[in-house]
Parts: structure tokens; sequence; C-alpha cells
């Protein structure tokens, strides 16, 4: 992760059923779906402001963070985290078992 993100907070806000990350005025966020300790990551969307500068591979290394902290297992369905996932396979140990490990 690009180190000016290390001290940015994740957020996960609820109500849109989404993780964010907010860099100077913009949020980069994941959409996701959450059930019985599972989360869905659906889709990740940086603004075009923010492309190139890695907002989106930090959020998805602090969601993963996240879903680890707290006990969670991931079905990952968003492709970029798919491909994040295939190019860093320690974190296949937050993958739910219904999924093939990459």
């Amino acid at each position: 992760m690009n180190i000016e993100f290390n001290d940015l907070p994740l957020t996960k806000n609820v109500e849109k059923s989404r993780f964010e990350l907010k860099t100077d005025d913009y949020v980069t966020f994941i959409d996701y779906k959450e059930h019985a300790k599972k989360i869905w990551l659906i889709h990740t969307e940086a603004p075009e402001e923010l492309k190139g500068r890695g907002t989106a591979t930090a959020i998805v290394e602090k969601a993963l963070a996240y879903i680890e902290d707290n006990d969670y297992k991931l079905i990952p369905l968003c492709p970029f985290v798919v491909t994040y996932l295939k190019r860093h396979t320690d974190w296949n140990r937050v993958l739910d078992e219904s999924v093939t490990p990459f």
C-alpha cells in the first residue's frame, strides 16, 4: 500500500453497505453484502481524480484486514478484489470455505 494511505481510516458505512476510504475530498469505496459472519465484496470504485494513486489497492488491503480482524470470511465477487487476491495469495486465509483458493 502506498504509504500516504497508512494512516487513513477505513469506514464501514452500514447505511450504504460499503467500505469507504476518504482521500482529500474524494471517497474510494467497496460495496459489500454481509450475512452470518461472511462478507461479499461486490464492487470497488475510485474517483477519476484519484486513479493511479493506489487508493483502490489501499481500500482492498484495509477491507481484508478488517475482515480478518473481525473474524469474517470473504466471498470475493469484485474483479479488482479477485485480481488482488491472485497476486497476494497469503490472503487466502480469509476466504470462505466455499471459495476455491487462488
